[in-house]
């Protein structure tokens, strides 16, 4: 596993900048390539890889990213990152199970504010159509079996967790039996608060795409919601303007498109990198779908723009796969594959003539069709993955930093035709080009240095902070890029808890960096803070604290070794090198210069003797 090395943050050095140069301008680093991905399968979790991966979190504070597996349906396990191969091992102590219900979703967090992880699990029974919520409470980097909360409401879908008053601890948002207006539960000191969410009847669409995430560039997180209206799916957009939601009429609230059947779940990313989020919609345009396009909705309007269609390759016709009952809904995992700025995407497509379902890589490339012009930027499926074609029958795909050195790799399940387990496929992403990133994690600020029990809170999954850089690319032109932390944590959101934003091929530091967290109730002013001069391929850890003085919050800078590294260490070497070879020549020409001059010195000595 790739570790982090421990620095200040802070600003440019002439040393880092000499380094940055070399490695940018080393031979045959400048030119990008993106190889085959590689299993890494076996290497990672050894006899561990089956199950459905749920949820990404820190569960043991160790800086190191663990995976938190469902299996037999009603069982819990958690994979804990380990230096050693196989890389993730389970924790044996940590294995919760039912034996009437089924687990539909796990969303780790810090929900009584303890500084400490907690585990929230929504639960199905086939007797009852609503959906239960158990959480287990965290104490000292595990989970007792006998010390959880069941929530006293349940749910008619699964809930999004979110920070609705800006306390910086997650509470649950849904809607519940037997009332018109979404509800809010808040577990401070274990204690179940029960209040509405909105001043509003609303009906929800099952499954949601809820979302929690800055949509007006104001780093306050919003509330965006998929409702229905007299039958038809809307999609409405709540703004955080004083501390209060409010729902932002027309243009915002908006029909699905007009030609769409069957709708997958909502994403949102700065697709085309101008620091705004987008909203992002796969659709199938006929029942079976055999017509699959993703929408990305202009920000302001009513307007949806294609940005991915006529899935052909070849003679072969590819779909969203639509599943009943809905396990996996139709939906596309983000992340910056390359680097380059401009998030990618993963999805299933099902080939329409056939039964065979694969994951398939979306990247974000600059637009050649007519229909995406306005946006600028559009999809283009990547066929040809060897490895990534190679896996049969697959159902989810999301990204994944493997080995914590900053590049987004690929997990992907698949049904197992011999039992009823899925299989877990790891694909490590080769990508080999001058390419940078910054990762930026914040986390719940609720203590610093003086958290109780002495944990310390690097373990907690928080969401709601909004990330946002600027900086001068290659050509020194402006670029930005911006992303929410675990905005959506509902059916297999598989959201990471941090953030990795692509720098391009640009060595150049950040010029600034921005973190926003949400406000409480009735707060006006707006929690944000900004760092100058980020270090290009480094981790940022934000800690918060105390929320109302963004001036106070401090972050901690932990630089990631890479290939880009050693190149830089190969070149300055190099450089020293020559530079001594230089010194080298020119001392022995001075030496041969004064050695012929005390020779024409004695020998001119000599004859003035005579």
């Amino acid at each position: 596993m790739g570790r982090l090395c421990l620095c200040p943050a802070m600003g440019p050095t002439p040393t880092l900048t000499l380094l940055l140069l070399l490695s940018a301008c080393f031979p045959g680093s400048c030119h990008p390539g993106l190889s085959a991905l590689q299993d890494v399968t076996a290497e990672l979790f050894g006899s561990e890889a089956r199950g459905t991966v749920a949820a990404f979190g820190d569960f043991n504070s160790d800086k190191q990213t663990d995976i938190f597996l469902i299996r037999s349906k009603n069982q819990l396990v958690i994979l804990l990152a380990d230096v050693k191969a196989p890389y993730y091992k389970p924790k044996p102590e940590v294995v919760l199970q039912w034996s009437d219900q089924v687990i539909t979703s796990v969303v780790p967090g810090d929900y009584d504010g303890d500084s400490q992880m907690d585990v929230l699990l929504t639960l199905h029974s086939k007797k009852a159509d609503n959906t239960t919520a158990v959480i287990f409470w965290g104490n000292n980097q595990t989970l007792d079996p006998k010390l959880y909360t069941t929530l006293k409401q349940s749910f008619l879908d699964e809930p999004l967790v979110l920070d609705f008053n800006g306390d910086m601890i997650p509470d649950i948002f849904g809607m519940v039996k037997g009332n018109p207006k979404p509800q809010i539960c808040s577990l401070i000191g274990r204690n179940q608060t029960w209040y509405p969410a909105l001043d509003a009847d609303i009906e929800m669409h099952v499954p949601h795409s809820h979302a929690f995430i800055d949509l007006n560039k104001d780093f306050t997180a919003d509330l965006f919601l998929t409702t229905k209206d007299a039958g038809e799916i809307h999609f409405e957009i709540w703004e955080n303007k004083d501390g209060n939601f409010s729902k932002v009429p027309a243009p915002y609230d908006m029909k699905k498109p007009p030609n769409a059947k069957k709708i997958g779940q909502s994403a949102f990313a700065d697709f085309d990198g101008d620091g705004q989020q987008e909203h992002l919609l796969p659709v199938c345009a006929d029942e079976n779908c055999h017509e699959s396009v993703i929408y990305r909705n202009m920000p302001g309007s009513n307007q949806w723009i294609p940005i991915l269609s006529n899935l052909k390759n070849g003679d072969t016709l590819w779909g969203f796969v639509s599943q009943e009952p809905v396990q996996f809904p139709i939906t596309i995992h983000l992340g910056d594959y390359n680097m380059d700025g401009f998030p990618d995407a993963l999805a299933i497509l099902k080939n329409t003539s056939g039964s065979n379902k694969q994951a398939f890589l979306l990247e974000n490339v600059p637009c050649n069709d007519a229909s995406c012009r306005t946006v600028g930027r559009m999809f283009r499926v990547l066929w040809e993955l060897s490895d990534l074609n190679q896996i049969k029958n697959a159902v989810v795909a999301t990204f994944f930093d493997i080995y914590e050195d900053g590049i987004l790799d690929l997990l992907v399940l698949n049904e197992n035709k011999e039992n009823s387990e899925f299989t877990i496929h790891a694909l490590r992403n080769n990508f080999d080009a001058d390419a940078y990133f910054v990762k930026v994690i914040v986390l719940s600020g609720l203590c610093s240095n003086d958290c109780p029990h002495k944990v310390t809170p690097f373990g907690v999954n928080q969401p709601g902070p909004y990330i946002m850089y600027t900086t001068a690319d290659a050509n020194g032109y402006l670029k930005n890029a911006s992303a929410g932390q675990l905005s959506q944590s509902a059916h297999f959101a598989l959201q990471l808890p941090y953030v990795v934003l692509g720098l391009g091929r640009s060595a150049n530091f950040l010029d600034h960096l921005y973190v926003g967290i949400p406000r409480p109730l009735g707060e006006k002013s707006i929690r944000k803070q900004e760092w100058t001069a980020i270090i290009p391929n480094s981790q940022l850890i934000v800690i918060p604290y105390p929320h109302n003085s963004p001036k106070s919050w401090s972050a901690k800078l932990y630089l990631t070794p890479s290939n880009i590294v050693l190149l830089t260490a190969i070149a300055l070497i190099g450089v020293c090198v020559f530079i001594l070879a230089v010194i080298g020549i020119l001392h022995w020409q001075e030496k041969k210069a004064d050695d012929r001059e005390k020779r024409q010195e004695a020998h001119r000595f000599h004859f003035d003797a005579m």
